[in-house]
């Protein structure tokens, strides 16, 4: 891991001074405005509700799509102009600069669902919701969210390092995540595909009317076992192909 602070200080530098820090407040801003034109009055749990509303573009469009922003835009230095050789050259290991990459893109991930929190507790006040905060289950389902970001993550970050497009690696994101919406709605399928995992964990079933659809009455522990298998799956093969590029 040798390196692995420094690359993090570089990234974290590049970062703040880009414009792709204010993507990080597009989606909970979206989900502001979707819940205040929510109608949640009369729900039996309305921060449930308001979860399941808000959510739903969040966890179903957002989160997959900016992940592989955020994984293509971290390489695109070292794309461009020898930028691989240039960083290879200083006292970092490859191992060292894959896992400070990979951490710094679920970090912002990671920062994008506290906000997502802040939205909604913000969208809750103003709508005067007088019931507790249910703050287990939205925590598990936030923090599940997160961590179902994982595994796409990282395979995200495997194809960025593939192609030096930085337009590649988005477009094909952005197909693999249209198809979400059928996706969901298959209990056989929708636990195992990659760009469905950050909505099923994200949007617990109690949220939606009727109890939920498709996979999402799943079991919470179920989808994490399936996850936290395709991040071990995407992460030794995106850290493998890193070691073993040729630069």
């Amino acid at each position: 891991m040798g390196g692995y602070f420094k690359v993090m200080s570089s990234e974290r530098l590049k970062m703040s001074r880009s414009f792709i820090v204010l993507l990080l407040l597009l989606s909970p801003a979206i989900a502001v405005l979707v819940g205040l034109l929510s109608n949640i009055e009369g729900a039996d749990r309305p921060w449930l509700v308001l979860l399941g509303t808000m959510g739903m573009l969040h966890a179903l469009l957002f989160l997959p799509i900016l992940s592989g922003i955020f994984a293509a835009f971290i390489c695109r230095y070292e794309h461009s102009g020898g930028g691989w050789k240039q960083l290879l050259v200083l006292p970092v290991t490859r191992t060292g600069v894959f896992f400070a990459k990979y951490s710094v893109v679920i970090a912002m991930l990671a920062f994008m669902q506290i906000l997502f929190l802040g939205a909604m507790l913000l969208v809750g006040s103003i709508k005067g919701i007088d019931a507790p905060v249910e703050w287990g289950i939205i925590g598990r389902c936030l923090l599940g969210g997160w961590v179902a970001c994982l595994p796409l993550a990282a395979l995200q970050l495997a194809v960025s390092l593939m192609w030096s497009s930085f337009a590649a690696p988005l477009a094909l994101n952005v197909v693999f995540t249209i198809p979400n919406m059928l996706v969901v709605n298959s209990a056989q399928y929708g636990p195992y595909y990659p760009w469905a995992q950050p909505f099923l964990a994200t949007i617990p079933g109690q949220a939606m009317e009727g109890g939920g659809f498709g996979a999402m009455n799943l079991p919470f522990e179920n989808l994490m076992i399936t996850v936290l298998g395709s991040f071990v799956v995407f992460l030794i093969f995106g850290w493998t192909y890193f070691r073993l590029k040729e630069i």
